[in-house]
């Protein structure tokens, strides 16, 4: 039983990277799989930043959160949409549940924790927080001290869909560098029994430089100056890890977690385009340049289903008695559902070889379904192909990005390690063979559970499950402040 838990949470870090391709040159994650255990780390469907780490810090499933992805739909209008915010999030998390039992917690940067709410602890907000000038910290005064020690602290880079890949790389490198030595100097100087962090860096480098190392990418640039830019970062972040563990307490778990894992993009489907193609979508007019999807293009007396572009595709259906100018008979959804589905896995690329595509259905993957879910969730080619949403395309497939250039997308599984403090200080422990560490079967839904055990805690039934009552349209940004997130979640490539 530790006395402490350390969670240093590195989104869409890549299992194979650390476990197989560069372990030899990462000495500090190298010694937590020889010393302690390690495997990869099934994410959540979809495995999206936002809602994955909330997944994760509450035990509860997408559906259960009642959080789809970065904007939700609000109701079930065309139009109202709401971005994700920790006013949304109505489940207990391990902070929460920690402070129960009289632990405090420091928390940085973990998504979905803007605005800040009050815990038993200090917490910085996310990289979808507005800025330094908003009060994205709990105790608000607490970034005054961040100013002073890190300079301008970074919540994320400038947008990432850039042909700008040096400044791109150097903005990484030093939010990286500002977000560990602000945990460094957090639990060097502030008391704590549970802190987790959240870096953002490894999701940026692979969607900015993928296309120079990987030989298998449809533009891949052989003998390119930064084919080793992933690499680096990552022999980077394994010393900022290896400082931060060396400051631990004997008797500090330490986790190493990432919310989902990352794969080569070999292009996109353009989802709404196909949907027009098979005469479910229906626009007023014809449109014959790229512009993004708008509700008001459509003709929805005639629409019986729309999507979303993104890392995956959302599919909503214009049922009738449902949204506003419904016309698909509630009793006709599911042959619906089921046609569309069929067409959708059996889709091919250009050439015509099969895509791979994979549909869910929300109510069969989740425990709930609250709030306005999606009726079908899409992964195209196994998400080796993104979802572009945009219309006027003249094929439904495409090898440029909508929202800007993109090298990666999302992968199912991330990287799990753990391992004690003081056996990964101690230079007299001597290691086992490293494969007898490996487990197999992880889920993101474990870690929750795992660092309650470190502590003695029984995870409570349901992980913390309770009744959700009412609406969640709390607003939690300012007109201006949703303007400027939409403008940078459009930049980033999430809406």
């Amino acid at each position: 039983m530790s006395r402490k838990v350390c969670v240093i949470g590195l989104d869409c870090a890549v299992p194979e990277f650390v476990f197989e391709l560069w372990t030899d040159r990462l000495p500090h994650l190298r010694r937590i799989m020889e010393r302690g255990v390690y495997g990869p780390l099934e994410s959540v469907i979809p495995p999206i930043t936002v809602p994955a780490w909330m997944c994760m810090m509450t035990g509860k499933d997408p559906g259960t959160l009642g959080i789809y992805g970065f904007r939700n739909r609000r109701d079930h209008s065309y139009d109202g949409l709401a971005f994700a915010s920790s006013a949304m999030v109505r489940e207990l998390a391990l902070w929460d549940l920690l402070a129960q039992h009289g632990k405090r917690t420091i928390a940085l940067g973990v998504p979905l924790t803007y605005p800040p709410r009050p815990i038993h602890g200090l917490l910085v907000s996310d990289f979808l927080a507005p800025g330094t000038e908003s009060d994205y910290t709990y105790p608000p005064g607490l970034k005054e001290e961040i100013a002073r020690v890190v300079g301008t602290y970074l919540f994320d880079t400038r947008e990432f869909r850039t042909e700008d890949k040096g400044r791109l790389l150097q903005e990484i490198h030093t939010m990286t560098e500002r977000r560990f030595a602000l945990a460094r100097h957090l639990i060097t100087h502030h008391p704590w029994d549970f802190f987790i962090m959240v870096e953002m860096g490894p999701d940026r480098v692979h969607h900015g430089f993928w296309k120079f190392f990987d030989p298998q990418h449809p533009r891949y640039i052989p003998d390119h100056p930064l084919q080793h830019a992933i690499r680096d970062y990552y022999v980077a972040l394994d010393a900022e890890i290896g400082r931060l563990i060396a400051l631990l307490e004997p008797g500090t778990r330490v986790l190493v977690v990432s919310d989902h894992g990352a794969k080569r993009m070999d292009g996109g489907v353009c989802f709404n385009q196909w949907l027009i193609q098979e005469g479910y979508l229906v626009l007023k007019e014809p449109v014959d340049t790229v512009r993004k999807f708008d509700p008001a293009l459509v003709d929805w007396s005639r629409t019986r289903a729309w999507g979303d572009g993104g890392y995956y595709g959302r599919l909503f259906l214009n049922v009738r008695g449902r949204e506003p100018e419904g016309i698909v008979p509630p009793g006709e959804v599911e042959a619906l559902k089921n046609e569309i589905t069929a067409k959708l896995e059996a889709l091919t690329d250009a050439q015509g070889r099969p895509l791979g595509n994979r549909v869910f259905r929300p109510e069969r993957i989740y425990a709930h379904c609250r709030n306005v879910p999606p009726d079908l969730i899409v992964y195209f080619g196994d998400l080796h192909w993104r979802s572009v949403g945009s219309v006027g395309h003249s094929t439904i497939w495409t090898q440029e990005n909508d929202t800007g250039p993109d090298d990666a997308n999302h992968a199912q599984y991330g990287l799990f390690l753990m391992a004690e403090s003081e056996d990964l200080q101690d230079d007299r422990v001597v290691p086992s063979r490293r494969e007898a560490h490996c487990v197999s079967g992880l889920s993101l839904y474990d870690v929750a559970p795992t660092v309650l055990e470190a502590f003695g805690i029984v995870p409570p039934s349901g992980m913390g499950r309770r009744a959700v009552t009412g609406r969640t349209e709390t607003l939690a940004y300012t007109p201006d402040e949703e303007a400027e997130l939409a403008r940078r979640l459009e930049d980033l490539g999430y809406l």
